[in-house]
């Protein structure tokens, strides 16, 4: 019984195969030709993404506090408070190392960075990236707009 049913399924499905249009299918490529050339890929070519400058974006201070949430963790904005990193207190502008007490990486204490708008907009984007050797585990804040309100938020609550 169910070999018949199993042929009966066969054959229906061979019938409304063939019922589709008739055409006879197209010729299997042979798959170890060599690879296409450049001008004959179908591919489509990636977008490309344009970077956005920190010079190009306003920051929000407070949209920037609820990103601050994310640092909150591991830095806080009181002068001389250091968490498992150091205090973000008076950050914009200062020296890169430079709070006194705190044990940086050797590639941040070496960096001879200071910690301008710009090179924060870039660094927070992905700080492992940025600064080879940085003990941040941090993975970074990939939205543009959100980095430029964090960074307006740290300059509103140190003294710069």
């Amino acid at each position: 019984m169910r070999q018949n049913m199993a042929t009966s399924i066969a054959v229906a499905s061979l019938l409304a195969l063939s019922a589709c249009g008739g055409e006879q299918p197209a010729p299997v490529e042979n798959t170890t030709a060599a690879p296409a050339t450049e001008a004959s890929s179908t591919l489509a070519a990636e977008p490309e993404v344009a970077e956005v400058a920190f010079a190009d974006l306003n920051g929000n201070a407070a949209a920037g506090e609820k990103v601050y949430i994310r640092c909150k963790t591991c830095h806080l904005l009181e002068d001389g408070q250091n968490r498992v990193g150091p205090h973000l207190y008076n950050v914009v502008g200062r020296a890169a190392g430079s709070v006194e007490g705190f044990n940086y990486s050797p590639a941040n204490a070496a960096s001879d960075l200071t910690w301008t708008g710009e090179i924060l907009f870039e660094y927070l984007e992905a700080p492992q990236v940025y600064l080879k050797g940085t003990r941040m585990a941090f993975p970074g804040i990939k939205d543009a707009q959100e980095r430029a309100d964090l960074i307006a938020y740290l300059e509103a609550n140190g003294e710069v």
